[in-house]
């Protein structure tokens, strides 16, 4: 590994069934105001608020909540949960959902007690925290964006048509604990599943597809991926499979707590793409990444021709035999293909609702980030989202 690091991960995970006990041993920590942070209303459906209600009760909290977070946070929003949350002098915010709800928690946490605007200084600034941060605590229902063990938090102003993620180098931003019931996730649609299998393999392609060096961060970054392409078969086939569903959560959470991003420079221009098409159509995260995923690797590969020849030998089991690198890493991102219409995953951007008028938008709406193999320029982006169409 030729990178210098540091690493601290401060959250404290309680994994398996029965894990939303654990709440009785986190809570105490805590003061007595807390803000309970929901999506849509299924956790009401399935019996999880219940619990996790009874829980705050039995240990004395005064709660007030939030619900309808959107699977895509707005700002709006954003500032109706920090008013909340100031009115009721939270002491800590209890995050019940996927990553959307955790992220927004995130976001609410780092806002209530900025003096500044918080779109400004932390989604186009970038700067960190400079003020107290709510503690977040997160009780999983969704699997995909990692958001139980990182300090990520991904907003979208419908305004300017923006969705963007900031990654805080703040600790305090990170979760404080999560609780992780493999259970929760069994309801869920199995487009919502697949979708979230998707997102957990892209956290690791991004982090992957950079760098030249004999990394061990790569071979731990195969091995997760060996994981999830068995896992998500099972769960394809039998979405009830426990052991699969729980091997899928603790893959989602290692592919974004930062650990496989050790020593490497990371390549996010998929995420770019797919929040621009995001913030103009709505749709679901995973998908949006689905959608954009292929066309981006076929344009890069031949920039980093022997990482994509070794992704497919590795991840993939392609026979090298008698093919060129050029013939080997094709044959990666074929197999790849295969197992993503395999899942039911969105292919194109058109059937997320996003139209060739719109190239020019979902261009000036793209981040380009560097430390991948190649930066793209305008033309490329809007390319590339051509052949998403």
């Amino acid at each position: 590994m030729l990178g210098n690091f540091s690493y601290c991960n401060p959250t404290k995970l309680y994994f398996g069934d029965g894990s939303l006990s654990y709440l009785d041993t986190e809570l105490p920590k805590y003061g007595k105001n807390v803000v309970l942070i929901y999506g849509g209303g299924s956790i009401k459906k399935n019996g999880i608020y219940d619990d996790v209600m009874k829980i705050l009760e039995r240990n004395g909290k005064n709660v007030a909540e939030i619900s309808g977070v959107m699977p895509n946070p707005t700002l709006p929003k954003l500032y109706e949960g920090v008013e909340t949350v100031r009115r009721h002098q939270a002491d800590l915010l209890l995050a019940v959902g996927g990553g959307s709800v955790c992220d927004y928690a995130k976001a609410v946490a780092v806002s209530v007690n900025c003096k500044e605007d918080p779109w400004e200084k932390y989604y186009l600034r970038f700067e960190e925290p400079d003020c107290e941060v709510v503690p977040v605590g997160c009780v999983l229902t969704m699997v995909g964006t990692g958001s139980e063990m990182n300090a990520g938090a991904v907003i979208t102003n419908p305004d300017t048509k923006q969705k963007i993620g900031k990654v805080f180098a703040d600790e305090r931003v990170m979760p404080r604990f999560s609780i992780l019931n493999p259970k929760y996730t069994l309801t869920l649609p199995h487009y919502q599943m697949v979708s979230g299998i998707y997102d957990i393999f892209n956290h690791i392609c991004e982090q992957y597809f950079s760098g030249e060096d004999d990394n061990t961060s790569d071979y731990i970054s195969e091995g997760l991926m060996r994981s999830l392409l068995h896992s998500s078969r099972i769960a394809n086939r039998d979405p009830q499979d426990y052991e699969a569903r729980s091997n899928i959560m603790w893959a989602a959470t290692w592919a974004l707590n930062t650990l496989v991003a050790k020593g490497k420079t990371t390549d996010w221009m998929v995420h770019m793409l797919g929040q621009a098409v995001g913030a103009y159509s709505n749709a679901t995260h995973g998908m949006t990444l689905a959608a954009v995923s292929l066309p981006y690797y076929r344009h890069i590969m031949p920039y980093g021709l022997q990482k994509f020849k070794r992704f497919a030998v590795n991840v993939f089991d392609v026979d090298p035999a008698g093919k060129s690198d050029e013939q080997v890493a094709q044959e990666g991102l074929d197999a790849m293909e295969a197992w993503m219409r395999e899942l039911g995953l969105v292919m194109n951007i058109s059937e997320l609702g996003a139209t060739e008028d719109m190239l020019e938008g979902l261009a000036d709406s793209t981040l380009v980030m560097a430390g991948g193999y190649k930066a793209l320029s305008r033309q490329e982006i809007i390319d590339i989202f051509k052949e998403s169409l």
